[in-house]
């Protein structure tokens, strides 16, 4: 397993860890597979998406938090940070990406993200081989 660390500067925001991934997957000598990306925590997930246009994330995190809003009057959940919770579970805390040829195997415009709805903070992520060699 490979591991690194992304520094968040908002409350919500998308990092793009594709690259970061990538030499994740290289330091792991994985030719052929899969690599599950995981983040371990309650707060903060992983998703893959349009890296092309930055107003698909921008877009993306404006529904989240019209489904999810912060303090939100019926949360009981003393550190006020119940929507990042709920915005986690819907978005996912893993993803399993292809690797072929040593490198990961995404769509023409898809990029790996730190979906981040309780920042600024400094996350993990892990980089875990599930299949190949």
């Amino acid at each position: 397993m490979e591991r690194f660390e992304v520094r968040t500067r908002a409350r919500s925001e998308m990092v793009r860890i594709t690259e970061q991934v990538g030499v994740a997957v290289q330091a792991l000598g994985l030719t052929e597979g899969a690599v599950l990306v995981y983040s371990p925590h309650t707060t903060a997930g992983i998703v893959v998406q349009e890296g092309a246009d930055p107003d698909v994330a921008h877009d993306l995190l404006l529904r989240l938090a019209e489904l999810a809003p912060h303090r939100h009057p019926g949360d009981r959940h003393a550190e006020g940070n119940s929507d990042a919770h709920l915005k986690t579970a819907l978005v996912g805390n893993a993803q399993l990406v292809p690797v072929q040829g040593g490198r990961l195997a995404l769509g023409t415009w898809q990029q790996i993200f730190l979906a981040e709805f309780d920042g600024p903070r400094t996350r993990q992520v892990w980089v875990v081989p599930v299949a190949g060699g």
